[in-house]
């Protein structure tokens, strides 16, 4: 019979380290990024906080208000007007000053580079849309990172464990009514709705303790390389109080089951090279030209009334343009909607700078030339991305 490990009292993990299979020093070197940080996020990075994992990293671009307070435990009152990334880094960080904790006050449609994902051990989905639920798994997709999401109404409450390449994924569960509904948050021209877009889902505080508490489990075991159910879905009814699983089936025809390979590493910077920078880079590295930059997201350029001939030049990603700014103002009627997809040495936004044209720092962008693609990351940007508003 072995005998069981000393606990040492001065030693704050002691009672974790009497678990067999603990290992307080691999937590100590994982790094997890938590998307959203309302009330399941503070659950979750509560819970991460309290086990010693060594890198947390916060993205959400929300500030904190007086509703929040009864469902989020990191969050004061003083807090309301913050940052919720920044005030739940600040309060993990008093919880256990141990930790690298980071805040990136940041839309993960718009921000979130896939660089950064990639560097990741785990990724904690606690998001309240279905939007960036199908673009935070399409990104865990591309880079190979496993996610775990995690989602609350009422006293109910559901957990997902995805495992690319080879696991059922998010999008592989969803339905045409999912589409419908995530259809629903643009206008007929393509833009946001923006009185869809703030509705608010009702929810208790104590199934966020219970969902929380499954998910940051599942990442224990991925942590510590145990089996996990990848592709099912944890179900928990709080008002019968019942709990069962059911499987996603995986559709081999899924438009998010595409993984990123052979990435090539260049030392530029999103907010400092322009398109035309990349491209000739890839022209000298590769040692062919002719590439053409795809953008991942939709790139409004410009909208034009034809009512009254009036142009507006607008340059912004899809999700930051909303339905009001496509009004004439001249007129008052709905105007057309120019986009672009892709830029290449005869483009007329060649020489806008990355970051303009909707690439976010320390991602993994597209190349494309006569049937060929490559992949490449800014890695310039790497320090920068991974330092975010640190917590002190």
């Amino acid at each position: 019979m072995s005998e069981r490990p000393l606990v040492i009292d001065d030693d704050r993990y002691s009672r974790l380290r009497l678990i067999a299979w603990w290992d307080q020093e691999k937590l100590a070197q994982a790094r997890v990024l938590v998307v959203g940080a309302g009330a399941l996020g503070n659950e979750v990075l509560k819970n991460l906080a309290l086990m010693g994992l060594g890198h947390i990293y916060i993205v959400d671009f929300d500030q904190i208000e007086e509703s929040n307070l009864t469902r989020s435990v990191l969050f004061r009152r003083n807090d309301c007007g913050r940052s919720k990334a920044e005030a739940a880094a600040s309060a993990l960080k008093d919880l256990n000053p141990d930790l690298e904790i980071l805040a990136l006050h940041a839309d993960i449609l718009t921000d979130l580079g896939l660089g950064m994902v990639a560097e990741m051990d785990v990724v904690m989905g606690c998001l309240d849309n279905r939007e960036a639920r199908l673009w935070l798994n399409r990104m865990c997709w591309k880079t190979g990172t496993p996610w775990i999401d995690g989602g609350i109404q009422e006293i109910n409450g559901v957990v997902k464990v995805f495992v690319p390449p080879d696991s059922a994924c998010y999008e592989c569960g969803m339905t045409d009514n999912d589409y419908r509904l995530i259809n629903l948050r643009y206008s007929c021209p393509l833009l946001r709705q923006e009185d869809i877009q703030s509705g608010k889902v009702p929810t208790a505080p104590t199934i966020s303790s219970i969902i929380a508490g499954m998910q940051t489990q599942e990442a224990l075991k991925l942590i510590h390389d145990m089996p996990v159910e990848a592709g099912k879905i944890m179900v928990f009814n709080g008002v019968t109080n019942q709990f069962y699983k059911t499987e996603i089936q995986r559709k081999e025809d899924c438009l998010s089951h595409e993984t990123y390979t052979q990435i090539a590493g260049a030392d530029l910077a999103s907010r400092e090279h322009r398109v035309s920078d990349l491209l000739n880079w890839a022209q000298d590295f590769y040692k062919v030209g002719e590439w053409s930059l795809v953008l991942d997201r939709d790139l409004i350029t410009a909208m034009s009334c034809h009512e009254c001939g009036r142009q507006v030049e607008v340059l912004k990603t899809l999700s930051r343009v909303g339905h009001h700014q496509a009004i004439c103002e001249g007129c008052g009627q709905v105007m057309q909607v120019e986009r672009a997809h892709r830029i290449d040495a005869e483009s007329r936004l060649v020489d806008c700078r990355l970051i303009e044209v909707g690439v976010p720092l320390f991602d993994i962008v597209r190349l494309r030339r006569e049937g060929e693609e490559r992949f490449v990351r800014l890695d310039r940007d790497r320090a920068e991305s991974l330092s975010g508003v640190s917590a002190t």
